[in-house]
């Protein structure tokens, strides 16, 4: 028999949960679980996976995305059926993977939502069904629990001897490849009356082994609590001489394989596994039974009969799926999204849950993500800030002002991140690296948050600086610094020094806008956002970041200005920065590349290893004019040197400079050469004039458009490895950062189109992505975005991906036009005919001002873009004064505080046809 027809997901509420038919004919499909306690978990319609609370405490086996289909330690429930034989719930038999594209009697359904995930497998030959249904409470526990209900579908009496078979790893990730049997040696396997429990003596790292207090368990029951008859505690007991985990000898031959142990039975230094097995039960034509099993990281107090009590029991599964489900319903709750397309509505729901996904498990512990140790990284800091501004904004402030603190007095940051907000940690590995993007993005969170609340204090306050033994941007070390001096920059008299959140915004762009190579634009040091760029650090250039520190530098000016008040028009700045300053102090030569490195030295020998400690009052207009100065002069260069026109009449911006000191863009032997990256912070700058940006939109459609990949490349194919470039050029051409359809930046494009105006265009690149991610025999993934999708067009790395927040914004801000101005609320929608519903309506529900707001645009003859503008706004059915500024309505902030705190209300927004 053929395989199934794919024909992709879909939702069966207005919550988000979908339905795939046959996931397991799917293959690289993963779904997070995870709670605030620290748990993250990874499930397949196979239940394959892991479970872990970090690197180095892992409950089950580390998996990467081939071990989904490679490995074979998944989490199984045997049945074993008198008189039939051996059946995985799971699907994880030998027999059944066989038959898994040639016989259709088992049938598999999933079923998932937030955050849950529950596969249904029916065999109609054998008369039974299993549900199983996986998720991590929302609790402060960290377990991950798994529900199976048997079902006798049939019309005859079913006895079954049942077996749980959970893979019990406990241990770091890094024993996979050091000392995987050594580390086995540490175990101390114990069977429990509910389960067994595996404690490492140690934790193993040659470089120094710690005592171990973590202990893993696989904990079970029955529905009701009746506890499991016997165990196999021992990986080589379970599976037998010649077995293995998808035909162990304890199923399918039991009277060759040891017998199963009771509780109370002390196994040392072996490879554990949690296999449970349970009592014979008979279940007539109709019945079903229950069994709950636990996977637990108990860190310190060891508490198995505790997480029995609280989750062993059908009753336990359901209270907390309940109160899971509650827990997830009310996280997403402020933001969502009313159109059209109720299918696109609920697929936002899930690009919802990306950041805060990101924020849980950082950008480590997912099958993909199958690097780095867990934590997130600088930008990943700033960006994820961007959703929280619009779910969770009363957190923002201060995660905000704690992440100033990793700033380096040099404009570089720190890379090691801790897991308390504000936590920052010098890197002992002394591998030193620089992205010159890092500085940038603060500025724009920070201006999202000022535009939102209006507190311009925020600037005012102080914070510290990062000191580490890197100098000068890395590129120099202080031999002097040691680990015990601390991370926090000190004065001349030892003193820990404070700026405020402006100077450490000055500085991180001032520095930048003179660590400039030989074509006067900023350094491309160890890359940029495109982490691929790695191979140009001397000679390298990037254009792109240049055009966004020019935009920053032009927003800090009007921040400088928006700071002054009649009561004064001064700042305290850091001495040092004076040098930075040039209007303030000796000038320099902007189109002077010596001079300005020259300058950026005396800067860097001013500021390491420790500042004076002085501060001078500085006329908040003379820097405002400073910076706006600097700005419109990196404008101009931009505009002048790096735009391209090339042979066939096309025109974008350069993005890069090589380590030969070459131009990357343009036409060349092996095909045009252009990046989106270039085009997208050109336009989001604004260095590239209206005219450059109908021209960018022209050629990104002719070079980098590619329909069956859900949008815009991130380059053209450059035909070659570029050693004087970056290691993406060595990927294949259409992967990851080598000219895939690269979500962020086709995301963060799509928000500088609707920015400048070109509102059918920036629609455009986000309802491609969309549709190409629905696509499910295409994409085959999940609802939500993936960080990539290759040439087959598979959705790649999904979940932790920044442009998951970047898409909401732009949403929010740009396309229902809810953002604010100085603590005031702008409404200025950018929505298109096709997102208004039959009648005429697209609402937006989210948060302002501390108040929650449905917003609904009226738009009764679905006038298109551009045609229509706001006539009237009634605001919980009163009409409301607003002040029009062009086709937006401004309604102030006073407006919205005086309306009550915890109730939820509506502004009506009705749109007319502009006269002519």
């Amino acid at each position: 028999m053929s395989q199934t027809p794919i024909t992709g997901w879909h939702f069966v509420d207005d919550t988000g949960t979908f339905v795939l038919e046959n996931p397991h004919q799917t293959g690289y499909l993963y779904f997070p679980l995870v709670n605030e306690a620290g748990m993250m978990s990874v499930v397949t319609p196979l239940l394959h996976g892991d479970a872990k609370t970090g690197q180095n405490t892992f409950a089950m086996t580390p998996v990467s995305v081939e071990d989904l289909h490679n490995s074979r330690a998944a989490r199984n429930f045997w049945i074993y059926i008198h008189g039939v034989g051996p059946w995985s719930a799971t699907g994880n038999s030998a027999p059944q993977i066989m038959q898994v594209f040639t016989d259709n009697t088992e049938t598999v359904r999933l079923e998932a939502g937030f955050l849950w995930q529950r596969v249904t497998r029916a065999n109609a030959t054998l008369g039974l069904r299993a549900e199983m249904t996986s998720l991590v409470p929302a609790s402060a526990d960290t377990v991950e629990l798994l529900q199976v209900t048997l079902t006798n579908t049939g019309a005859q009496p079913l006895t079954i001897t049942p077996t749980a078979a959970l893979p019990l790893y406990g241990r770091s990730a890094d024993n996979l490849r050091d000392h995987r049997h050594v580390t086995s040696l540490l175990h101390r396997i114990r069977t429990h009356p509910h389960g067994v429990l595996v404690r490492p003596t140690l934790s193993f790292d040659e470089r120094g082994h710690q005592p171990n207090y973590v202990t893993y368990g696989v904990l079970g029951a029955e529905g009701d609590g009746t506890p499991p008859l016997a165990f196999f505690p021992v990986v080589e007991d379970f599976i037998g001489e010649g077995g293995n985990l998808e035909w162990p000898q304890a199923i399918v031959a039991p009277e060759k394989a040891q017998p199963g142990v009771p509780a109370g039975v002390a196994i040392d230094g072996y490879e554990a596994i949690g296999a449970l097995r349970f009592r014979d039960v008979t279940l007539a034509p109709g019945d079903s039974i229950t069994y709950v099993l636990i996977t637990a990281i108990m860190d310190g107090v060891e508490n198995p009969d505790a997480l029995v009590s609280r989750y062993g029991s059908a009753a336990a599964f359901a209270r907390w799926f309940e109160q899971t489900c509650a827990y997830w319903e009310t996280k997403l709750a402020s933001l969502h999204f009313e159109t059209a397309d109720s299918t696109f509505d609920r697929w936002l729901k899930w690009v919802t849950v990306q950041p805060i996904l990101r924020r849980l498990f950082g950008n480590s512990f997912l099958p993909y993500h199958d690097y780095g140790r867990g934590g997130r990284g600088w930008r990943d800091l700033w960006q994820d800030c961007l959703a929280l501004l619009l779910m969770e904004p009363a957190e923002v402030r201060e995660l905000l002002f704690s992440s100033y603190a990793g700033v380096r007095s040099d404009g570089s940051n720190a890379t090691i991140i801790g897991a308390r907000p504000g936590e920052f940690k010098a890197d002992r590995n002394n591998i030193p690296r620089v992205w010159m993007d890092h500085g940038a993005w603060p500025l724009l969170t920070t201006q999202l948050y000022l535009d939102a609340t209006g507190d311009l204090d925020f600037l005012l306050q102080e914070q510290v600086y990062f000191k580490d033994q890197f100098i000068n941007r890395a590129q120099g070390l202080d031999l002097d610094w040691r680990p015990e001096d601390g991370t926090q920059l000190k004065t001349a008299s030892g003193a820990v020094y404070r700026g405020t959140i402006l100077e450490h915004l000055l500085i991180q762009h001032l520095t930048a806008f003179f660590n400039v190579g030989e074509h006067n634009i900023i350094r491309l040091e160890g890359a940029d956002w495109n982490d691929g760029m790695d191979m140009a650090r001397r000679r390298g250039e990037s254009v792109a970041f240049t055009a966004l520190y020019a935009g920053n530098l032009r927003t800090l000016s009007e921040l400088a200005l928006a700071l002054r008040t009649p009561d004064g028009d001064k700042v305290e700045l850091a001495v040092e920065l004076i040098l930075l300053l040039d209007t303030l102090s000796e000038p320099v030569d902007y189109a002077d590349v010596a001079a300005k490195q020259t300058r950026l030295a005396r800067y860097f020998a001013a500021v390491q290893p420790v500042v004076s400690g002085d501060k001078v009052p500085i006329s908040l207009r003379a820097l405002a004019d400073d910076l706006a100065a600097k700005a419109e002069w990196l404008t101009q260069h931009l505009r002048r040197q790096e735009w391209i026109e090339n042979k066939e009449g096309f025109g974008w911006f350069n993005g890069y400079y090589n380590e030969d000191g070459q131009r990357v863009e343009g036409d060349h032997p092996n095909g045009v050469r252009m990046t989106l990256t270039g085009q997208t912070f050109a336009l989001l700058g604004g260095v590239a004039t209206e005219e450059q940006a109908h021209t960018i939109v022209a050629a990104a459609d002719r070079y980098l458009y590619a329909a069956n990949m859900g949008g815009y490349r991130l380059n053209t194919d450059f035909g070659e490895v570029l050693l004087n470039l970056g290691r993406c050029f060595g990927y294949a051409y259409g992967h990851k950062e080598n000219g895939a359809m690269f979500s962020h930046m086709a995301v963060m494009y799509a928000n500088a189109l609707y920015r400048r105006g070109l509102v059918h265009e920036g629609y455009k690149v986000l309802d491609d992505l969309y549709r190409h991610c629905r696509d499910f025999p295409v994409s085959r993934m999940y609802p939500g975005i993936p960080e990539y999708v290759n040439p087959r067009g598979r959705g790649m790395y999904p979940y932790l991906t920044g442009s998951a927040s970047w898409y909401l914004l732009t949403l929010v801000n740009e396309v229902f036009g809810v953002k604010g101005r100085r603590g005031a609320l702008w409404l200025e929608p950018r929505l298109v005919a096709a997102q208004f519903n039959a009648e005429g309506k697209a609402a937006i529900h989210t948060q302002f001002a501390g108040r929650q707001l449905h917003i609904v645009y009226h738009n009764p003859e679905r006038l298109e873009y551009g045609h229509y503008t706001i006539e009237a706004v009634m605001l919980d059915s009163e009409p409301v004064t607003f002040e029009s500024r062009g086709h937006a309505a401004v309604l102030p902030r006073a407006t919205l505080l005086a309306l009550s705190e915890g109730e939820l209300h509506t502004l009506e927004v009705q749109l007319s046809k502009i006269e002519s």
